[in-house]
């Protein structure tokens, strides 16, 4: 994600404009992301998605669900 401090914004808004049309660039202050511009159409399709996450107990994984969440996490952890 591209980012932009809030003086950036407010001298260069056109610039700022033109990348969070094609893609949700980061607003800093003080070095921090403090928020996220993006288009209406991508807001729009966030908004519809929301969140499909469901909760399962692990005992109702298959013996193929477990290990794909076995692979992930011991991904995420030697990635991150």
């Amino acid at each position: 994600m591209r980012a932009f401090s809030s003086t950036e914004l407010a001298n260069k808004t056109g610039d700022v404009l033109a990348a969070a049309a094609q893609e949700p660039v980061a607003i800093q202050r003080h070095g921090k992301s403090r928020f996220v511009m993006l288009s209406a159409e991508e807001f729009e399709r966030l908004q519809q998605k929301r969140d499909s996450r469901k909760t399962v107990h692990v005992s109702e994984l298959s013996d193929v669900e477990a290990g794909d969440l076995v692979s992930a996490l011991e991904d995420s952890i030697e990635n991150d």
